[in-house]
């Protein structure tokens, strides 16, 4: 396949071979989204109807907050608030009963305008990801060499790998998956064991050499590993 559009920035998130290649992709996805719904995109009729439907979850309120514009964020809420005031909170209906108030109210824990258009992106990313497994062997070789898939893009790729390639396609493309998987998991238990065995007296003075990095920093690579996302931590 000769480079495009759609295999340009599929390429940039395969290329450092550090970390969870889907995690970057969804972070270059995240940072477009949010920086799209603090601009103008913020006063566009049909994108405020959106974002006072679905609202925000606690991730992208953070990294909305993170933006440095909080007027933006203030008229967003400000309409949201007054959307769940006027239709769930202060509704006053015989067809609105407490059931249907209290399953509405379930929805604003439930639904993220980001995340809605973070997963449409990353959706229409893992296209290109399976076209280009299936026909460049660079790519494929690429994939293979990844450091690793964090367990909730494995599932993910599991899933939609299962809805897109062909029975051969697909039992190849698992087993590379599967062995990203199995190898880095196996590693990270070694290095989070040894992390609990440096806390031994025999071995006081060992986790802070320059050899032992990779130790040290086991706890917040395995909730990486786990979660998909990078622990906040001073």
């Amino acid at each position: 396949m000769r480079e495009s559009i759609l295999t340009i920035p599929v390429n940039e998130v395969f290329e450092p071979k550090e970390g969870c290649p889907i995690c970057r992709m969804r972070d270059t996805v995240e940072e477009h989204i949010c920086e799209y719904i603090m601009g103008a995109a913020m006063m566009e009729p049909d994108v405020r109807m959106e974002t006072n439907e679905l609202g925000f979850c606690l991730t992208h309120f953070e990294m909305l907050m993170q933006q440095n514009n909080r007027l933006s964020l203030g008229l967003m809420l400000n309409s949201y608030l007054e959307n769940a005031r006027k239709n769930i909170f202060e509704k006053k209906s015989l067809f609105f009963t407490k059931s249907a108030k209290q399953r509405k109210a379930a929805e604003i824990e439930e639904t993220c305008f980001v995340c809605s258009k973070v997963q449409w992106g990353i959706d229409h990313m893992l296209e290109t990801v399976f076209t280009m497994y299936l026909k460049e062997p660079k790519f494929r070789n690429l994939f293979k060499a990844q450091e690793y898939i964090c367990v909730p893009h494995y599932n993910m790729l599991s899933i939609k790998a299962g809805e897109k390639l062909q029975k051969g396609d697909l039992a190849s493309f698992n087993a590379d998956l599967d062995k990203l998987l199995e190898d880095y998991i196996k590693q990270l238990n070694s290095d989070v064991n040894d992390f609990c065995n440096s806390f031994d007296y025999r071995n006081a003075g060992k986790l802070h050499t320059p050899e032992m990095e990779h130790v040290r920093s086991s706890v917040e690579r395995s909730v990486s590993f786990l979660t998909g996302r990078k622990p906040r931590v001073k």
